[in-house]
């Protein structure tokens, strides 16, 4: 245990020394350091929020990694599981602290307020933490350190571990948030970036001070091949994420060079591929060294700790650094860009279906690995020799090339200013997009190809084969719940808060799409589905659950198609659009589409379910085919008899 602890100080010492010297640079070559012209505030507040949001940073990324290396690379009831999660217990706590004071000196420096104890200083301190959206949202994140350093205490299993893993990674929401105002032209881009950025550094970092901390009670080379995977998933996100949000902050190549914004951008780029060379090296050699008992585990990672640190300490600079460009509309407003941050695009055109795209950093990554991933698996079976028909294949691709589309091409560009557009992207969404995904079976082909481990912890099959069959998953993919949840959807959605919170929110519009995909999966699965789940209807109860959900489909389409009231006049209606349908008549429009978009799902799907009810037939024909043929027909003589004495007793 001392060894352990001796270890950990060795790694804070390391990443804090290399914070130090990130944040010391970074805030002389930016400019932050020097005397604002404009109500300079004083040396102190310009170099303790940096300095507290480097330390905010590192324990919340020893948190929240420790968490998820603890759920994915140990073993319950084991040594190492214990201290990881005092690990993430005690990171948590320096979390909450360094979030409280930093919450602290940001409104100081926001406000210009000299600390004081007095009731003027407490009630203005609460008005920015109650009212202002900067102070909302770190208070948020502050709050779930305290809630996360508090509940670790408890945690003894791996549902406790998941729970805990769970709130920490919600708690980057607000940080992601907090990083970039609403109102600009990509807001939704920045957001998406912050926030991956954070996932990325959390896993990456957190993790490999998490297995340093816990190596001498499980030296086992599993565990560092664990977080080997990791590893690449954080360097990955860590990678993209950081060049996204730098295009954005940046504008051109000029920038990157010519501005201290920039020098610190390329100084993270050089500390991330040095990393990147680390991590290649530990995938590559100490891995396999390790296996023949020839390397310390050591003598790779003290260096990268002090990268670490160093990344750490540039990027809490950087977020201090004035940007050369900023895109938030200037001038005299139109009504679009008061509401969405961005000018009217262009009336539609047929052209527009194919060439009109605004990206989506979050949705494209996940089409990626969704795409890829799936590939990898057939590839492996096919490797083995085993069969993977190729109907499922080009299904599964179809569905997440169309779940791409719709949220990087023509409906995420114009979705926010036609309802009728809007309505066919969920339309598309429910039940496009499941259509194709569910007959690609992925629990199944995941099952099928990815290893199981044999030591009682959980991997990506482990944990997906917990989450199918849970009680929770159990009862929401039960035909009967899931075709209440895909009917419900729509008028929950249109006729509550949901829909204006989805529309003006980018939280909540990714909820949305995230919602509807799913309940549609849960729906489409219950009646075709292939893989694991509850038992699932007879055919002619399929059939009729089928009709009974798109039925109440057309209704809410009638109703909206007759309906003279705008859902969300403060949005559609004011919008101040100069072509297209008037908002009335395009939000009757559509209701048509949610009206009429369902006859072709529901063809598709009514033929599938007959097909399988045939084959279905077809299967306990032949089997009973077979089981006469074993008998001697005796089953058939069995029945004959039984008619004969029923003749008898008549």
């Amino acid at each position: 245990m001392q060894k352990s602890n001796n270890n950990l100080f060795n790694v804070i010492a390391l990443l804090l020394l290399g914070s130090a010297v990130g944040l010391i640079a970074a805030m002389f070559i930016g400019g932050a350091a020097a005397p604002s012209l404009l109500g300079d505030t004083g040396p102190f507040l310009r170099w303790a929020p940096p300095a507290l949001k480097g330390i905010v940073d590192l324990a919340q990324a020893i948190s929240i990694g420790t968490l998820v290396f603890t759920a994915f690379a140990l073993t319950q009831k084991t040594r190492a599981f214990s201290l990881g999660i005092g690990l993430a217990a005690v990171s948590s706590a320096v979390w909450a602290l360094a979030g409280s004071a930093y919450l602290l000196v940001t409104y100081m420096a926001i406000s210009g307020s000299a600390f004081s104890l007095g009731t003027t200083f407490a009630d203005q301190f609460y008005i920015f933490l109650t009212q202002i959206d900067a102070g909302k949202l770190l208070a948020l994140n502050t709050l779930a350190a305290f809630a996360l350093a508090l509940f670790a205490l408890f945690v003894r299993n791996y549902l406790g571990i998941v729970f805990a893993a769970a709130l920490g990674l919600a708690s980057l929401i607000p940080v992601a948030f907090s990083g970039h105002a609403s109102g600009s032209a990509s807001h939704g881009l920045a957001v998406n970036s912050i926030g991956l950025h954070l996932l990325g550094i959390c896993v990456w970092v957190g993790g490999l001070v998490a297995l340093s901390y816990v190596y001498k009670a499980d030296d086992r080379v599993e565990i560092v091949e664990r977080y080997s995977a990791l590893a690449l998933f954080g360097f990955v996100l860590v990678g993209i994420s950081g060049v996204a949000s730098a295009a954005i902050r940046l504008g051109n190549i000029q920038n990157l060079l010519g501005s201290g914004y920039g020098q610190i951008v390329l100084l993270k780029i050089f500390v991330l591929l040095v990393l990147g060379v680390f991590g290649y090296r530990y995938r590559t050699n100490l891995i396999t060294k390790l296996k023949q008992g020839i390397a310390s585990f050591w003598k790779l990672v003290t260096v990268e700790f002090l990268f670490f640190g160093l990344a750490i300490g540039l990027g809490s600079a950087l977020g201090r650094t004035a940007t050369p460009i900023n895109d938030y509309p200037t001038g005299e407003l139109t009504p679009a860009e008061i509401l969405t941050g961005s000018k009217l695009p262009p009336e539609p055109n047929a052209l527009s279906w194919l060439f009109a795209y605004k990206f989506d950093l979050l949705w494209t990554l996940i089409c990626l690995a969704l795409a890829g991933f799936y590939i990898a698996g057939v590839l492996r079976m096919r490797k083995r020799g085993d069969a993977w028909f190729i109907g499922r294949t080009i299904s599964w691709l179809a569905g997440v090339f169309l779940l791409f589309y719709i949220t990087n091409g023509y409906f995420n560009v114009y979705e926010q200013y036609l309802f009728s557009d809007h309505m066919l992207s969920h339309m598309l969404l429910t039940m496009g997009v499941p259509l194709f995904l569910v007959p690609g079976a992925p629990v199944t082909l995941l099952a099928r190809t990815v290893q199981k481990r044999n030591d009682d912890s959980r991997g990506v099959r482990e944990w997906v084969l917990w989450a199918v069959h849970t009680k929770y998953a159990q009862l929401i993919a039960h035909p009967i719940v899931a075709g209440i949840l895909f009917a419900s959807s729509l008028v929950v959605f249109y006729f509550t808060p949901l829909f204006g919170w989805a529309t003006r929110d980018h939280l909540g519009h990714q909820w949305m799409i995230v919602h509807f995909v799913i309940t549609g999966y849960l729906f489409i699965q219950a009646l075709i589905g292939i893989d694991p789940g509850p038992k699932r209807l007879d055919y002619p109860l399929r059939l009729m659950l089928l009709i009974a959900v798109l039925t109440f489909h057309a209704f809410f389409g009638l109703a909206l198609m007759s309906g003279d009231t705008l859902l969300l006049p403060e949005w559609f209606g004011a919008m101040g659009r100069t072509w297209g349908q008037l908002p009335l008549q395009d939000q009757q429009t559509g209701g048509a589409i949610a009206w009429g978009i369902g006859e072709l799902p529901t063809a598709a799907l009514t033929i599938f379910v007959a097909m399988s009810w045939a084959r279905s037939d077809q299967r306990d024909a032949k089997r009973l085919d077979r089981a006469s043929d074993r008998s001697g027909n005796q089953d058939l003589e069995d029945y004959n008899e039984m008619l004969k004495q029923r003749n008898k007793r008549n």
